[in-house]
C-alpha cells in the first residue's frame, strides 16, 4: 500500500512556524513510514519531512499576498500532484477541496481531510463527489456535513517532541493566528482582569493587519502583554511549557485546534471557550477548563492546580500520532477493500 499525501504548495512540511495542516501532514507521513506504509508527500521544495517528497514549485510562498495568483498556483500543484500520484500510489489523500475534482480523471480512490470550518458552498460542492472518503477532524465538524462516506479521526502529535514542564511560571500563553475569531483581544482582557502577564505568539496575516494594529498592538507593553511573533517547535516548548495556562478564547466553531493538544503535551492546561470541537479536545477538569465567558475564564485561575503529568498523559492516551496513524491505516485498508469489491461487482455486471 502506497499513499500520496497532497499538501498545498505554500508552506513547507513540516512548517517552520504557522501551518496546522502542514504539521498534520508531516506527522501522518512519518507515522505511516514508521508503520511500513509507503508514502510520498507532494509539497514545495523547502519541505524537510522525512519521507519521499515530490514538488512542482521549489519554494514556499507564505503569507499569501495575492489570493488570485495563489489559487492558480494551488490548482496547478494539485493537478500535477494527483496526475503524478496516480502512477504508483494506491490512494490519493488530499487536504483541500479543489483536489477532489480530479476524481473524475484518475482511478485511485481519494480521501479528503476537512481542515476548515463548515461552509455551505463547500458542502454543496462535496455533494457532487459522493465517492470520496471524507475525514472530519472532530465529531462537531462531522455533524455539520451530510456526505455519505464520512469518518472522524482526531489529529495527533508526536508527544516526544514536547517537553513536560512541572513547575510553571506566572504567565498565560496564546498561540494562533492573530484574528478576531481566535479571540486574541479576549485573551488580553483575561490578562487585564487577573493581572497575570500574557505572552502572544502567532501569525499576522495581511487580511487581519488592521485588527492587529487597532485592537492588539496598542495593548502590547512588554510587561502585561508581550508579542513574540511566530513560534517554531523550540519556541512553542518554551512558551507553552512554562505557562501556567494557555488561553483559547475562540469566537467560532473550531474544527479541531491542534495548539490545544500541543499545550497539554507540555503539561499545560487549556482555558477555552467551548466552540466547535473544543469539548472533544479539552476534558473539563482533567486537561483544562471550558469557559463560557471572559469572566469565567479569569475566575478559573484559582482552579489551575491540575497535575502537569496527568495533563500530558491525557494527550498520550487520546491524541498521539500513533493513535491517529492507526486510524488512518484502518481507513485506507477499508477504502482499498471497498474499491476492490466495487471493481469485482463492475466486472461481474459486464460479464453478465
Amino acid at each position: 500500500m502506497k499513499i500520496a499525501l497532497v499538501a498545498a504548495p505554500f508552506i513547507p512540511v513540516p512548517p517552520p512556524g504557522y501551518g496546522g495542516t502542514e504539521l498534520f501532514v508531516g506527522h501522518l507521513a512519518e507515522g505511516l513510514r514508521r508503520e511500513g506504509v509507503g508514502v510520498v508527500v507532494y509539497t514545495n521544495g523547502e519541505s524537510t519531512v522525512n519521507v519521499e517528497r515530490r514538488s512542482l514549485y521549489p519554494g514556499a510562498q507564505w503569507p499569501i499576498k495575492e489570493p488570485e495568483q495563489a489559487w492558480i498556483r494551488e490548482l496547478n500543484h494539485s493537478a500535477w500532484s494527483i496526475h503524478d500520484g496516480e502512477k504508483d500510489c494506491d490512494i490519493i489523500h488530499v487536504q483541500s477541496a479543489a483536489g477532489i475534482s480530479f476524481t473524475r480523471f484518475v482511478k485511485p480512490p481519494m480521501v479528503l481531510t476537512l481542515h476548515g470550518p463548515h461552509e455551505s458552498y463547500l458542502s454543496e460542492y462535496y455533494s457532487h463527489y459522493p465517492q470520496v472518503q471524507y475525514v472530519c477532524i472532530s465529531d462537531a465538524q462531522r455533524q455539520t456535513e451530510s456526505m455519505p462516506k464520512m469518518h472522524t479521526i482526531h489529529h495527533g502529535i508526536d508527544v516526544s517532541k514536547y517537553h513536560l514542564v512541572t513547575k510553571k511560571q506566572s504567565y498565560f500563553s496564546f498561540i494562533g493566528r492573530i484574528a478576531p475569531i481566535k479571540g486574541t483581544h479576549l485573551a488580553i482582557d483575561v490578562a487585564k482582569r487577573t493581572g497575570i502577564p500574557l505572552k502572544i505568539a502567532g501569525d499576522v496575516q495581511p487580511i487581519y493587519r488592521e485588527y492587529f494594529e487597532r485592537k492588539i498592538r496598542p495593548q502590547i507593553d512588554g510587561k502585561l502583554v508581550e508579542y513574540i511573533g511566530l513560534a517554531d517547535l523550540d519556541a512553542k516548548n518554551e512558551l507553552l511549557g512554562n505557562s501556567m495556562a494557555m488561553l483559547f478564547p475562540i469566537l467560532w466553531n473550531e474544527p479541531f485546534g491542534l495548539v490545544m493538544v500541543e499545550a497539554m503535551a507540555c503539561g499545560t492546561p487549556v482555558l477555552a471557550m467551548p466552540g466547535g470541537s473544543v469539548p472533544e479536545v479539552v476534558r473539563d477538569g482533567v486537561s483544562g477548563f471550558l469557559c463560557r465567558s471572559v469572566r469565567e475564564m479569569s475566575n478559573r485561575v484559582r482552579d489551575l492546580n491540575l497535575d502537569p503529568a496527568s495533563v500530558r498523559r491525557y494527550v498520550e492516551e487520546n491524541f498521539s500520532v500513533e493513535r491517529m496513524v492507526k486510524r488512518y491505516i484502518e481507513l485506507y485498508q477499508r477504502v482499498l477493500s471497498d474499491a476492490r469489491w466495487e471493481a469485482d461487482e463492475s466486472n461481474l455486471a459486464k460479464a453478465g
